[in-house]
């Protein structure tokens, strides 16, 4: 069956109508096809639990016995006994055991002549059942019944089917068609409201839909409302804060380049300095402009990792050696705590990377004392790599959102030394590709500590 329209209500009626087809196919075929093999093996063992019943019954309560069970279950009964013979609704009009056919007195003569306690026979035209039970040596009991008569039966029970057939396709649509709407309403609302979202909606869905799937998907959408809310504000501040690192080196060089052109143009010493200046902020554009590229690289994996090993020692050194001018220029102060050596094997480029900008993030944000640690620590597989800064610390809702590549604290940065803001990110998206593992831990007024571990 083709459905054209594919919504929910049309799928859930379309398999509500199956279902209750394939249950009345089952009921008829049951009904057509079983009940009469039902039917015969139900008056078979009908009949042995009244043989279990005569052997069990004293002598002399037998002829009772007999009497009792010929009337309630319309069975014909002939007893046997000390040459004398007892009939029970022998002339009944469906007793066989009056019968003059060849086949019936062949199966009488060889139940009261066999020597087995019980004997069932079920004749040829399989529609009737002889059974003999031998009480004692001079006492024989055949019982007789009818194992075809069910047509009375099988007519009624088919009248019935019609109406229930009826009936049950009825109930069918009534409930496919409830339960689709259950079921619609409100995935519709999740979907008006997640549609919504691409409009700049992002208010929560609070309703309880008691239907734990969709409450489980209304909470997914939640979660990823606050996400895009999230990288959506932080998107624009990262544009506001790009665009001012752009703006303010290039102010600057223009200025200094107007002034190298028209003010001291005849002035080598004043010339010079301002050409410094525009080399120094044309510098700090291009890292800029190459974080950026970088990040984008990462996350878009163009960027293969290029294992080798080496010192990580060594290369912290001379990256320590790098920052001499701010030493000298401003005080600032590197502490290195580590082992002689630490033989690592990692993308040293890129692990590299990860402490330049670590590195340049405790500059950015560290204390009054302007000092930054750098510990390593020999773990049994790894060395834990600690740059820990003096200032004012992260809460813990910072330290989940530090990593985020839209990110930027304000309230803790001074003006960037060395960097652009997007650091963290890259060392996030550096260490994850390693699966190295990082975190940072901080403490208000005691400054933060970032973390990673580097395999041995």
């Amino acid at each position: 069956m083709n459905i054209k329209n594919n919504s929910l209500c049309n799928k859930t009626f379309f398999y509500f109508v199956i279902f209750s087809i394939i249950i009345l196919l089952f009921l008829w075929s049951v009904e057509i096809i079983f009940i009469k093999v039902f039917y015969q093996k139900y008056q078979i063992k009908d009949v042995k639990t009244i043989g279990l019943n005569i052997l069990e019954t004293n002598s002399n309560n037998l002829i009772s016995y007999l009497e009792e069970i010929a009337y309630k279950k319309d069975m014909c009964i002939e007893l046997y006994s000390s040459n004398q013979i007892y009939n029970f609704n022998i002339n009944d009009k469906d007793c066989s055991l009056k019968s003059n056919n060849i086949e019936i007195i062949k199966a009488k003569r060889k139940l009261k002549y066999s020597s087995n306690k019980e004997t069932l026979i079920k004749l040829s035209n399989n529609k009737t059942i002889i059974y003999g039970i031998r009480v004692d040596h001079d006492t024989y009991v055949i019982l007789n019944t009818d194992i075809n008569d069910v047509g009375t039966t099988n007519y009624i029970l088919r009248g019935q089917l019609i109406y229930i057939t009826l009936i049950v396709i009825l109930i069918a649509l009534l409930a496919s068609y409830y339960v689709s709407k259950m079921l619609n309403k409100p995935i519709l609302e999740i979907t008006n409201k997640a549609r919504q979202m691409a409009s700049g909606n992002f208010e929560m869905d609070s309703n309880n839909y008691e239907i734990a799937e969709l409450d489980e998907l209304k909470d997914v959408l939640n979660y990823a409302r606050s996400e895009i809310k999230n990288t959506d504000e932080l998107r624009r501040d990262l544009m506001a804060n790009v665009s001012h690192d752009l703006k303010t080196p290039l102010t600057m060089i223009k200025a200094y380049a107007e002034m190298a052109k028209d003010l001291n143009n005849n002035n080598e010493e004043k010339r010079k300095e301002n050409l410094d200046i525009i080399i120094s902020e044309t510098d700090r554009l291009n890292i800029l402009v190459n974080d950026i590229l970088d990040l984008s690289k990462m996350q878009s994996g163009n960027q293969e990792l290029k294992y080798e090993k080496y010192d990580l020692i060594q290369e912290i050194k001379q990256i320590i050696k790098r920052y001499e001018i701010i030493k000298e220029t401003e005080n600032y102060k590197f502490i290195l705590n580590a082992p002689k050596t630490a033989i690592v094997k990692a993308d040293k480029k890129q692990i590299n990377q990860v402490l330049y900008n670590l590195i340049n993030n405790a500059i950015n944000y560290t204390g009054d004392d302007l000092t930054v640690k750098i510990n390593v620590k020999e773990n049994k597989n790894n060395y834990l790599v600690e740059i820990i800064d003096s200032g004012k610390g992260l809460t813990k809702e910072e330290c989940k959102l530090v990593w985020n590549k839209y990110y930027k604290n304000e309230k803790n940065h001074k003006r960037n030394k060395v960097g652009t803001g997007l650091g963290l990110s890259i060392v996030k998206n550096i260490l994850n590709r390693h699966k190295f593992r990082f975190g940072v831990s901080s403490k208000i007024d005691y400054g933060s500590n970032f973390y990673f571990m580097i395999k041995k």
